[in-house]
């Protein structure tokens, strides 16, 4: 069994975990803790159960406990797919990373593929695809090709085909390009790590660069935290006078980028103008919006419609 994997391949610690589980879900963080501790006794190399372990803690005020566990979670699973480092950074035990590991967004979402439209639409009244659909109606323009950046399944797809000769959708998960595809809306897709110096990120395989008159990017931002290479990389696509569509979560006054408690990054507007300014992107127009719910929480955004230099 590999360490990252969710069961822990000895069926006795498994069967504690599930256990440390239903206390957890009781309100016995506590309980639920030194349950998962007599499971890593056995398994200690375990990073998921690391992990929930450093949860259990963390709900249950053990600050320092929550920090070990997630330090140990990482010296197991090197490659983060957790994101224990973002929770570190959280806890103050580390420096904010600028880019949350890319295999940590990659297994967050294929993970969540198959049931990402029924949560985040039905559940958490996800609206930013039609409000940026709409934000981009605005310009009365059609496009030849439009590149749709962290296309997900292909929420923003069927809300701007119609404007679009040709639309190219890229996402760092595999699983949500397939759902994507069962729509039959975009005509090519592909993966793509926005987190990447543009010539890596996987936009220019198979397309040449300066080939789209508009880029959209729909609750892709807040995965990445400094949003300096996925301005170059929209650079690098665009041609003079086209239009980039995006949203971010709003970060309020600042003028910076900083992490949540969800594990996403919430940027100002100031920031985003700064941005926009040194790459040559005029701001159209700027829409301050709710575009989702956490828990009971309404989380706020801003949509921006840009337009390169011509």
């Amino acid at each position: 069994m590999q360490p990252n994997q969710l069961t822990s391949g000895d069926v006795i610690a498994d069967r504690r975990a599930d256990y440390a589980k239903m206390l957890d879900e009781s309100g016995e963080p506590d309980a639920a803790a030194e349950l998962m501790e007599q499971a890593l006794e056995l398994v200690p190399g375990w990073a998921a159960g690391w992990y929930r372990l450093a949860g259990y803690r963390e709900k249950a005020g053990d600050k320092s406990g929550a920090i070990d566990a997630y330090r140990r979670t990482l010296e197991v699973s090197p490659d983060d797919i957790f994101g224990a480092e973002l929770k570190l950074a959280l806890l103050g035990d580390v420096e904010t990373p600028d880019q949350p590991p890319s295999s940590y967004v990659e297994r967050l979402f294929d993970d969540y593929a198959d049931r990402f439209e029924t949560s985040l639409v039905e559940k958490l009244d996800y609206s930013v695809p039609a409000k940026l659909a709409t934000l981009v109606a605005t310009t009365g323009r059609n496009y030849a090709l439009a590149v749709d950046l962290g296309c997900g399944t292909g929420l923003l797809g069927p809300e701007i085909c119609d404007r679009v000769a040709r639309l190219e959708g890229f996402d760092l998960s595999q699983n949500m390009l397939a759902k994507a595809a069962e729509k039959h809306i975009y005509d090519h897709l592909a993966q793509a790590d926005l987190s990447l110096a543009p010539e890596a990120t996987g936009l220019f395989v198979e397309g040449a660069t300066h080939r789209a008159d508009l880029v959209t990017a729909a609750d892709v931002l807040m995965y990445l935290g400094n949003l300096e290479s996925v301005f170059e990389a929209v650079s690098e696509l665009v041609l003079p006078g086209a239009d980039f569509a995006f949203s971010v979560e709003d970060a309020g006054e600042g003028d910076g980028f900083h992490l949540a408690p969800s594990l996403r990054y919430a940027h100002s507007e100031s920031y985003i103008r700064a941005l926009c300014a040194r790459h040559g992107l005029e701001v159209i127009a700027v829409s301050k919006t709710p575009i989702r719910k956490d828990g009971s929480n309404i989380i706020s955004g801003i949509l921006f419609l840009t337009r390169k230099a011509g």
